[in-house]
């Protein structure tokens, strides 16, 4: 059975503001300093599927920077195109209709467009394992992540302890407070929620079926359209109608036969500007500088230059972000709440820094 890749690449990624706008989300960006995030994504799944069959949903304002900054690596017609925001269950409810129609029943490995992976060998080992049990027992299955402190941020999977390398799922649980998730470390059978699924295009329609049957209405719709004259029109037009939903909430919830498999790679989601010393080394003193930037007497701060130079004296625990049209200035530990000045400038109709 072929295997597909399907890069989830919708989101817009406010933590990351000024950086990230709705044009240039999170995973257009080239935080590493290597590539942008999303084509660090697609040549990491080349090394278990062929470019041709890796697949990217995109939304429609994120469309034409996505198809000229990915260079050519997708095929045209593989970057499906969401003409409005409607959670993960929607966008893999297409991809999904979009293989299954157009190529026949394969194995989907779906992967978000914005984690960091360091060791991208034993990443590929585990989506391997992942597509030959998805492939063999004709479940869902998902990649978790081997807690390594008891993050508040995640959520996390219990799993039944067995010898097999897929276990089976307990329950999911949302994010927890501190004193649960030191629990979970302790206990031994939690996994952090990865967001990486593995299942037949078949299998996860015959869900949507089941638990998402409100959603299903509008996937067997843009079955039909597919291939139509008026195709990309006529499946707009649809999805604008879909019900938003996460596939966590409508389907892996609620469903019973879900196979997990730790993996311990090196997995960060990269969520927020305070995360950046995963993808860069910290100087002695927890600097971390990018771009043009002199820093003196700083310690335990983040500066980001795209343009001007950018100098500290005697600060701390500071982020910096320096873009053409906007500088952030916030404390390390509030860098989860830049987002409030996204929702400040909407609020004040500042389209033009969004």
């Amino acid at each position: 059975m072929k295997t597909y890749g399907v890069i989830m690449a919708g989101g817009g990624g406010t933590r990351f503001w000024p950086l990230s706008r709705k044009d240039v989300p999170k995973q257009l960006l080239n935080l590493s300093g290597k590539d942008i995030m999303i084509n660090e994504s697609i040549d990491r799944l080349a090394h278990l599927i062929d470019y041709r069959n890796i697949f990217v949903v995109t939304n429609v304002s994120q469309e034409d920077k996505l198809r000229q900054m990915t260079n050519g690596r997708l095929l045209n017609e593989h970057i499906l195109v969401e003409s409005a925001a409607r959670n993960t269950a929607a966008c893999i409810g297409y991809a999904a209709v979009e293989i299954l129609k157009k190529y026949g029943d394969g194995i989907m490995v779906i992967t978000p467009s914005d984690a960091y992976i360091r060791n991208e060998d034993a990443f590929t080992e585990v989506l391997k394992q992942a597509v030959s049990v998805a492939e063999e027992t004709n479940k869902l299955v998902t990649v978790g992540i081997t807690p390594t402190y008891p993050a508040t941020g995640y959520g996390y999977i219990q799993y039944r302890q067995t010898n097999k390398i897929a276990k089976e799922v307990v329950r999911f649980v949302e994010k927890p407070a501190h004193e649960i998730a030191e629990e979970y470390i302790k206990k031994g059978d939690f996994v952090w929620n990865s967001g990486m699924f593995i299942w037949r295009a078949s299998t996860i329609l015959e869900k949507f079926r089941i638990y998402l049957p409100d959603v299903y209405l509008f996937l067997d719709q843009i079955a039909d359209a597919l291939g139509s004259m008026d195709e990309v029109e006529k499946i707009a037009k649809i999805y604008s109608s879909i019900p938003s939903v996460s596939i966590d909430y409508g389907i892996m919830e609620k469903c019973s036969d879900i196979l997990v498999i730790p993996g311990d790679f090196g997995w960060n989601d990269v969520g927020s500007l305070d995360m950046l010393n995963v993808l860069h080394d910290e100087d002695e003193r927890g600097n971390i500088p990018i771009g043009d930037v002199m820093m003196f007497d700083t310690a335990n701060t983040t500066v980001f230059s795209q343009g001007r130079m950018v100098a500290t004296i005697g600060v701390k625990d500071l982020i910096i972000v320096e873009t053409a049209d906007a500088v952030l200035v916030c404390k390390k530990d509030m860098a989860q709440d830049v987002k409030q000045v996204v929702e400040e400038l909407k609020s004040k109709g500042k389209e033009e820094l969004l």
